[in-house]
Formats: structure tokens, C-alpha cells, sequence
């Protein structure tokens, strides 16, 4: 899958950035990066909104309150994994975990260990839905024996719950090469109860879970939520991420209307993270 990088300059960069990634959210990006002088995003060609209004208006038109410049480029799938891995750092979550990469010193890191080639998938820990749905996974009471990740990317999160105890883990993203490297990462951090699946919601008729994990744009986790609640099982608990801190209380009433009940919030670097109980 190739991927659209937009490389945004604004003056002044506060708090133009954190309005126009929200923006960007809505348009079907999904991975932010803030530089020196304004942000880089980061969306599947076939998914993000080229046409959205916001390229003739926020970005194009100078402002008496801005003035933004931008350009944007194709990267092809087959370069995806190499940016990945030329920046790979060790992602630390808290005392509770380390994820690494097969290059990083074991010896040296602490923690529950992780390690992931990320190959083209996202989820490698860096991003902070990652991280808060990581942190999240090691303050439940207790870790249901049937869990649900949906949109795995790499795997992480369902290695997760397996090593805290998960019996049957299924682990489903619409990408056939992130379903492949699941699979591979499975087996380097020896984890054999992790079935992973392409495809999207309707591959899960039938099934229920005590935990199911959603890191998903926020459009797609409004689209699912009553699949989410049907497959629940009753006391489940659902785990929701990949959206900004200013969605939460429309999640929220979303949610609640369906029978959920918010439990708890994460946030960090103006992304959250919503617990939820049925």
C-alpha cells in the first residue's frame, strides 16, 4: 500500500499544528510527526480525502492569523519499511515494557520485552495510542481469556495480552502484509495463541471476547462500535484508541447510548485513550 506524506510549514506553528493534525484526522490520516516548523502526516493513498476542503482553504488561502506552505509526495510500499527501521528506537512503557527491534541490546532493556520487525505495519509502540493502549492493557484487574485486537498492525498489543495471560487472541487488520507480520513477530516473541486474519468487522460474525482492542481512526471506531458491543461479552471490557483528546466525549456519548460505561481515560501528547465496560 503506498502512502501519502504531507509536509506542512505554518507560521505561527502554535496552535495552528494541533488544529490542523485534528483536521488531518478527519481526512483519513492517520500518523503525525510535528517538526521544527509546523507537522508531517501520514495516510494510505486509497484512504485519505485528497479533495477535502482543507487543502482549498486552511492550507492554500494565506491568512491574517496564518500563513501555511505545503507539498506533499507518494511513498511506495516497497519504502515504507525502510523509514521505519531507519529511526527505530526502544519504546518504554513505563516500568511495565520494552519494545524493541532484533538489532537493540536485550541485556539492557527492562521490563516485559516485545520485538518487532515493523516491515510496513504501523503499531511499533513509538505512537502514543500504542503506548497508552500498552499501559492500559497491564492496569486492567485482570486480563479476560478472549481478546479481540482489531487493526493489529504489528501485533504488539495482542503479544501483549497473551503474556499477561490471554488464552485465544484473535488478531484481525484489512492489510494482508500487516496480518504477515503479525504472524512473523508472533513467533519471535514465541507467542503460539494468536490467530491472525485479513479482513475487516464482518470476519468476526459470531464471535465474542471479554477484551477487545480498537486502535482505529476515529471515523472507523464510530462505524464499529455496535459491532464492538454486540461481540462483547457481558462485564467485557473495550479498549479504544487512535483518536485526539477532543473526540473523547463524543466517543463517550456514542458509547453509552449503545450500553457501555466509561471506566477510564488515558491521554498523552493530546491523544486518548477511552476504557470502556459493558
Amino acid at each position: 500500500m503506498d502512502y501519502l506524506e504531507l509536509t506542512v510549514n505554518i507560521v505561527p506553528k502554535d496552535p495552528w499544528s494541533e488544529i490542523l493534525i485534528t483536521e488531518l484526522a478527519e481526512s483519513g490520516y492517520e500518523s503525525f510527526v510535528e517538526t521544527e516548523t509546523g507537522i508531517q502526516a501520514f495516510g494510505q493513498v486509497t484512504l485519505v480525502n485528497r479533495e477535502d476542503p482543507i487543502f482549498n482553504t486552511f492550507l492554500k488561502i494565506p491568512s491574517s492569523d496564518f500563513v501555511a506552505q505545503w507539498e506533499s509526495k507518494i511513498i511506495p510500499q516497497q519504502n515504507w519499511n525502510a523509514i521505519w527501521e531507519a529511526d527505530f528506537q526502544v519504546v518504554e512503557v513505563e516500568d511495565y515494557l520494552t519494545i524493541h527491534a532484533p538489532f537493540h541490546e536485550k541485556e539492557k532493556l527492562k521490563g516485559m520485552l516485545i520485538e518487532i520487525q515493523p516491515k510496513m505495519s504501523f503499531g511499533t509502540g513509538h505512537h502514543q495510542t500504542t503506548w497508552m493502549m500498552s499501559k492500559a492493557l497491564f492496569e486492567l484487574d485482570s486480563m479476560p481469556l478472549d481478546v479481540l485486537d482489531m487493526g493489529t498492525g504489528t501485533g504488539v498489543l495482542a503479544f501483549v495480552a497473551e503474556k499477561l495471560g490471554a488464552q485465544k487472541i484473535v488478531a484481525v487488520d484489512i492489510e494482508d502484509w500487516s496480518v504477515e507480520n503479525t504472524i512473523e513477530n508472533a513467533e519471535r516473541n514465541s507467542c503460539t495463541k494468536i490467530e491472525a486474519i485479513c479482513g475487516n468487522i464482518d470476519v468476526l460474525e459470531g464471535q465474542h471476547f471479554g477484551l477487545i482492542l480498537a486502535n482505529i481512526n476515529k471515523n472507523v471506531l464510530k462505524d464499529h462500535l455496535p459491532s464492538y458491543v454486540k461481540m462483547l461479552n457481558q462485564n467485557g471490557t473495550l479498549l479504544l484508541s487512535g483518536f485526539f483528546d477532543t473526540d473523547v466525549d463524543e466517543l463517550v456519548v456514542i458509547s453509552e447510548k449503545l450500553g457501555l460505561k466509561k471506566h477510564r481515560i488515558l491521554n498523552k501528547d493530546n491523544w486518548a485513550a477511552i476504557e470502556l465496560k459493558k
